[in-house]
């Protein structure tokens, strides 16, 4: 079907923004096909506010144009702002004061953003343009701002267990008869931290992948052009970027990762970037797949005997509890959960975050991945790249806009509070009770990447030490004194009691050199950081 022209003046016209792809969200109750109309603008401010990977531009881009395809052939008026429209100002704002001036319509109406800076910079751009607009709740989610404020209400410390189990018992999820968790534990999360051992994984069934059509490959070769100098490769780009092909990725995991999933979900292994994880964060944080029916799919597998009750309690858990849990804090926080650092970090992210090129094998391993795929895992985040990070006691505003700028999954609602809070202790406790802090034991223990390292993970100094276990000692000797009062620090701090006083000095000389040796600023980190 040709695309409907769209001329003013139109009753509503509801903003559709690239992570909110979903035809039957809150913005579209009440649409008129014939008085109403949808906006929709790729510009590239939105991939300049952080240095924007390749395949996480293409990603959104090729979401967006399927997702205009959708509404063409829904026989509904779209006006739609490609990237390469020479009257495009290349920001939100700047294009939705030029659409509104175009067909003058009575009032907008969007879905409420993922992300404090665009719900601001709508709302201005509303203003200055006369227009009331209308902010609807995301759908998306089982929990609202509003209620995750409830929960928050005169708590003195927040906890992700807590309200998990909260939203269990409120959806009736993996609950038994009684109304109690089902097999008596709210949590297995104890099962599900084995590693592969020596063996490895064994032989694994990759994912459903998603060959690029014509679509697709259109907006690669724009991204290409356009965005030629930016980090990443579009070479392996297999991503789902329609509602069908993302429930196809679904069924996949249900059916050929999930009964694995618990057990190795913190599992590291070199070569092996997917492993048994489901690859569905990116469709639903752009809302092509409902995370209701990730759920309902995941503990129907539970029910009928093709999955265990900890790899689901696992995965469930990731979505009902963490990915809820998280949003609910960055609400909460915002504006000025942004500028935290509660360590005080002063370093500047090292250039090599944007390369992959390190003698630290892990590091290398999970750097070069995610450049080449806009993916990582949550342990590959959480204890390879963000824990390097903090070790060496990086700006947290800068690893945030690293984090957001590289993952196709990234959105800022999610990202942040993960990045700046559950990885970088920026926030001081209010996403994790303690630092997620270990030494290259740790990557030792649950990967492969060791055995051909140039480094030992067993020295802290020397020129064969593992600069993990060196900075892992640094930071506690550093931050001895503010970590005393966490009982959980107990058991790592009674450890650094056993270093001598000579050890103590060689181990804190070693992390001086290794940060000088590091200290030069990536310039893409330094120009684009994200505004407060």
């Amino acid at each position: 079907m040709p695309p409907l022209p769209v001329t003013g003046p139109v009753r509503h016209l509801v903003i559709v923004l690239g992570d909110q792809l979903d035809i039957e969200s809150a913005a579209f109750d009440a649409f008129d096909p014939v008085l109403d109309a949808v906006w929709m603008a790729e510009v590239a401010g939105e991939s300049d506010h952080v240095w924007s990977a390749q395949p996480r531009i293409a990603l959104f881009l090729s979401a967006m144009r399927h997702f205009r395809q959708t509404v063409r052939d829904s026989g509904t008026r779209i006006h739609y702002v490609e990237l390469d429209d020479p009257e495009n100002t290349q920001t939100l704002a700047g294009e939705l004061g030029r659409v509104v001036r175009l067909l003058a319509p009575r009032r907008l109406i969007a879905v409420e953003p993922g992300e404090w800076r665009v719900r601001e910079a709508l709302r201005e751009a509303a203003q200055a343009a006369n227009c009331p607009l209308d902010l609807r709740p995301d759908r998306h989610f089982y929990c609202t701002a509003e209620e995750f404020a409830q929960h928050a209400a005169g708590r003195k410390q927040l906890r992700m267990e807590y309200f998990y189990r909260e939203l269990r018992r409120r959806h009736r999820v993996l609950l038994d008869d009684t109304g109690g968790p089902e097999g008596g534990a709210w949590n297995y999360d104890a099962d599900n931290r084995e590693s592969f051992g020596k063996s490895g994984p064994g032989s694994l069934r990759p994912p459903l992948a998603f060959a690029p059509d014509a679509l697709t490959r259109e907006v690669i070769a724009v991204v290409r052009r356009r965005f030629s100098d930016r980090p990443g490769r579009l070479e392996r780009f297999d991503w789902p970027v329609t509602p069908a092909d993302a429930r196809r990725a679904l069924d996949d995991f249900i059916v050929h990762r999930l009964p694995e999933f618990g057990r190795f979900q913190d599992a590291l292994w070199e070569g092996e970037p997917w492993l048994f994880h489901s690859r569905l964060a990116s469709a639903m944080n752009l809302k092509l797949l409902d995370p209701r029916r990730v759920v309902s799919e995941a503990e129907r597998a539970y029910r009928e005997g093709r999955a265990g009750l900890a790899s689901v309690e696992g995965f469930i858990r990731q979505i009902l509890g963490w990915r809820e849990y998280v949003r609910g804090v960055y609400w909460q926080h915002m504006p000025g959960y942004l500028e935290r650092n509660e360590l005080q970090a002063t370093q500047p992210l090292p250039s090599f975050y944007w390369t992959g090129e390190t003698a630290m094998a892990c590091l290398r391993s999970a750097l070069r991945q995610t450049l080449d795929l806009g993916y990582a895992h949550h342990i590959q985040r959480l204890m390879v790249t963000g824990l390097y990070s903090l070790l060496l006691g990086v700006r947290p505003k800068e690893v945030h806009a690293w984090y957001l700028a590289v993952y196709v999954d990234a959105v800022e609602w999610v990202e942040l509070p993960n990045t700046l809070g559950m990885s970088q202790y920026a926030d001081g406790g209010v996403m994790a009770s303690k630092p997620y802090i270990a030494s290259g034991r740790y990557l030792q223990r649950m990967g492969n990447a060791c055995k051909g390292c140039a480094f030992d993970p067993a020295v802290s100094v020397g020129p064969r030490a593992c600069p993990f276990t060196t900075l892992y000692w640094d930071f506690l000797l550093t931050h001895e004194s503010r970590l005393a009062s966490n009982p959980r620090m107990s058991p790592q701090l009674r450890n650094l009691q056993r270093l001598g006083q000579d050890e103590r000095i060689a181990i804190q000389a070693a992390a001086r050199d290794l940060r000088a040796r590091q200290g030069e600023p990536a310039a893409e980190a330094t120009l684009l950081l994200p505004l407060s």
